[in-house]
């Protein structure tokens, strides 16, 4: 089963008080490439759900391919929710390298980070990551994006 989405969006505030700017995931990509972030689920890392396909930067933020391994039972129940939209977040899990606060709002722009892992996720701490297509059919809705 592969499915798509943006794990990250520019310029927005998670529910942590961060905003990830464009360029974080540079030289991460670069290199640890899209073999060497792991897809985990709820970033467990017991929970390995299979792998990314594609990872990029664009001017929205990291979009990201992925597969999983239904070959795994577990995985196949993860993929059935998927299918019915009953999990459709994406959440980043990495280590901050560098980035500065604001005085005048008290958020964090984040200007690099070692991206780790992305993980399937019930509740994303950026309500905007969200898997978005699955093989040719689109998500089905489960949540309110805004």
């Amino acid at each position: 089963m592969t499915f798509s989405g943006y794990a990250s969006l520019f310029g927005i505030a998670d529910g942590a008080g961060d905003i990830v700017m464009p360029g974080a995931f540079r030289e991460t990509i670069a290199r640890r490439g899209r073999h060497g972030v792991r897809m985990l689920f709820q970033h467990d890392p017991a929970r390995p759900l299979g792998v990314w396909t594609g990872m990029r930067e664009d001017i929205r933020g990291l979009f990201v391919e992925g597969e999983l391994c239904t070959s795994a039972a577990c995985v196949r129940d993860i993929a059935a929710l998927m299918a019915e939209g009953a999990i459709d977040g994406l959440s980043i899990g990495f280590k901050t390298v560098k980035a500065a606060h604001s005085r005048l709002t008290g958020l964090r722009q984040l200007f690099h980070v070692d991206l780790w892992e992305i993980s399937l996720v019930t509740f994303p701490m950026l309500g905007s990551a969200r898997v978005s297509s699955l093989g040719d059919a689109r998500v089905k809705p489960a949540h309110d994006a805004t």
